[in-house]
């Protein structure tokens, strides 16, 4: 042979421009405005993407080919063959967001509701076992002890058996998801997982310092049978013998999601005094922003011990607080304190992380003033795709709370660079870690590791540009939010076993290899996929497509100060959601402020249930 000719599968996303009978082929047109012609082969098959829970759409090869319309968005996973000089592309399989040409399943007004409430099933079985299921007789009541929870959780929802760590974050994680949940569903299984876990971690996971007054978190527990032995200093490889401020952040995220839905005062305490340890030990009061690390002794960021660690802030460190728990902690008390956190934390991310002179991407690590640093372990100088888009999603949700024209400009800034460096504009969805520079005679940047997807990142492409669409109201936001989400609704979902993959391949296949094949493990729980159900279900329903969407609360007797509930579910655009219904205990209810979006608790003696309809202004 005098030419080496080879034949590879891939996938292709992008717009049907024509259809051609007498070919039985297709034009499609990327997000780059790439165009490849398809040909529909022998044994193609297709359906149209549905959430969990509901049956799949298959379709008859007559109906793909009538499906073919100009302007229709969809997958088509293929092989390109050598011929001609060229290549031929032959369809193996094609996925249809939607039965209609501009149409998208997941801007139904359910589609995410339903998805949360099947991924909250999942998480509820694999940890707690079928009975956590069970309504007959309170079952699931017994059932759910967080005793039996597990880090670890496999492919099928097979868990850990003997010895095991329970590890904070994972566990605050899943709260958050279960708490979530219980707001889109009103499902009390939903609710008894979120606060049994809040008690747990209170019970196990809390210390509470005396001396200096404040509360902070362990990493975990090592479980051997009946004993149980505390592991203070983080183990992970990044931060181990220290205690990183982000595992204090996300402590807090299950809890604080539990508090907004009962108003539970403890929690509330244990939120104030895990502030209180940000401010006085993290802070740094001279130079800005909240460092990365402490020593577990003498809770000190610039101990030698802390080697790589020692002085650095991160994004973790001065951005994660506000998705994680800062922002739903002002949403739940209206509380100034808060408030102006989330401002700090937004004017210090717009002062120091851009770098846009060096890089499309943000900087994400620093030396104690503000130098950046490039050599950090793993990171380098690499950006992190999600952790860019996280930064537009939530400063677009601070500057609903105070408008600021650079916050605007940083979040569109950031949203410009990742479509044009982060996304796969050929196959759909958010790469992972890249260089943040060229190189030499480099073109395009370069993958740091893997050109895999991880669940989390399409998370914060889909949220970001839904919420920019919904705030600002430009057309290519929306299209770009309905690709990432289409990407994810295509591939991430696992119909078989339950719950989301946590890595697929950069064509959308699942990626199941090492800890990445695990629905449960120290870098997944069911926080990332319910965020995303819930705030998609927000930002789809109030304010893009603008249908109303019920919140459910229970909360208990006098527990949210002067007995007021806040129902607004996230910082939207001043003036554009209200309540249009409230219930309690499925009665009627009327004392409510419509455009405050809080609603008077009657005065009783025992937990009501609240239902409240918020509904778009226009």
């Amino acid at each position: 042979m005098n030419q080496m000719n080879f034949e590879f599968s891939d996938t292709i996303a992008g717009y049907v421009q024509e259809y051609n009978k007498e070919q039985d082929t297709f034009v499609v047109k990327t997000t780059d405005d790439r165009e490849y012609v398809i040909k529909i082969g022998a044994e193609t098959y297709g359906w149209i993407a549905n959430t969990p829970g509901e049956p799949r759409t298959w379709l008859s090869r007559d109906q793909m080919r009538a499906m073919l319309e100009p302007g229709r968005y969809l997958f088509a996973y293929g092989i390109f063959y050598p011929e001609k000089g060229g290549h031929t592309i032959e369809t193996q399989f094609m996925v249809f967001p939607g039965k209609k040409v501009g149409t998208y399943g997941f801007e139904r007004q359910n589609w995410w509701i339903q998805q949360i409430d099947e991924l909250g099933k999942f998480y509820l079985k694999a940890q707690f076992g079928e009975q956590a299921l069970e309504f007959e007789d309170d079952a699931y009541k017994k059932a759910i002890d967080y005793d039996n929870y597990r880090t670890t959780i496999k492919l099928s929802g097979e868990k850990e058996k003997d010895n095991y760590r329970q590890e904070t974050d994972t566990i605050s994680r899943m709260v958050y998801g279960f708490a979530s949940a219980y707001m889109l569903t009103g499902d009390d299984r939903f609710l008894e997982g979120a606060e049994k876990g809040t008690q747990y971690l209170r019970d196990h996971m809390r210390f509470y310092d005396a001396d200096e007054n404040i509360v902070y978190w362990y990493h975990g527990i090592d479980v051997h049978g009946k004993r149980e032995d505390k592991v203070f200093a983080s183990e992970f490889g990044d931060d181990f013998d220290a205690i990183p401020c982000y595992e204090q952040i996300y402590a807090l995220a299950g809890p604080i999601q539990t508090y907004r839905v009962t108003g539970d005062p403890q929690i509330l305490k244990d939120a104030e005094m895990t502030v209180d340890l940000f401010d006085r030990f993290y802070l740094d009061k001279a130079q800005g922003g909240y460092f990365s690390h402490l020593d577990p002794i003498m809770l000190d960021p610039r101990s030698e011990s802390l080697g790589a660690n020692k002085g650095k802030k991160n994004w973790n460190s001065v951005g994660d607080h506000a998705p994680a728990y800062l922002i739903n902690l002002y949403l739940a008390t209206g509380e100034k304190r808060y408030a102006d956190f989330l401002e700090y934390t937004f004017d210090t991310i717009e002062k120091y992380f851009p770098d846009y002179e060096n890089s499309p991407f943000v900087q994400e690590k620093f030396f104690e003033d503000w130098s950046h640093d490039n050599s950090h372990l793993w990171q380098k100088t690499r950006g992190v795709v999600g952790h860019n888009l996280k930064i537009a999603w939530n400063i677009t949700r601070m500057h609903n709370l105070k408008p600021k024209d650079k916050y605007v400009t940083f979040a569109r800034k950031i949203a410009e660079e990742m479509a044009k460096v982060g996304m796969d504009t050929q196959r759909g969805g958010w790469y992972d870690v890249m260089e943040r520079k060229l190189r030499g005679d480099e073109e395009v940047h370069r993958f740091a590791f893997h050109d895999r997807k991880a669940w989390w990142q399409q998370e914060q492409g889909i949220l970001a540009y839904q919420i920019m669409h919904g705030v600002f109201g430009d057309e290519i936001y929306l299209k770009l939010a309905r690709e990432s989400a289409a990407f994810y609704n295509a591939f991430f979902l696992d119909h078989d076993d339950g719950g989301v993959y946590f890595n697929v391949l950069n064509n959308g296949l699942p990626y199941l290899m090492g800890t990445e094949r695990f629905k449960g493990s120290h870098s997944m729980s069911f926080y990332h996929s319910s965020e995303l159900c819930f705030l998609a279900a927000v930002y789809i329903n109030l304010l893009i497509t603008k249908q109303p969407l019920e919140l459910y609360f229970k909360p208990y007797p006098n527990g949210f100060k002067r007995n007021i509930l806040r129902v607004s579910p996230d910082i939207l655009p001043p003036g554009s959601i209200k309540i249009a219904e409230c219930w309690i205990d499925d009665e009627p209810y009327t004392n409510f402020e419509v455009k405050a979006l809080t609603v008077k608790l009657p005065d009783t003696k025992k937990q009501v249930r609240v239902k409240v309809r918020i509904e778009p202004t226009k």
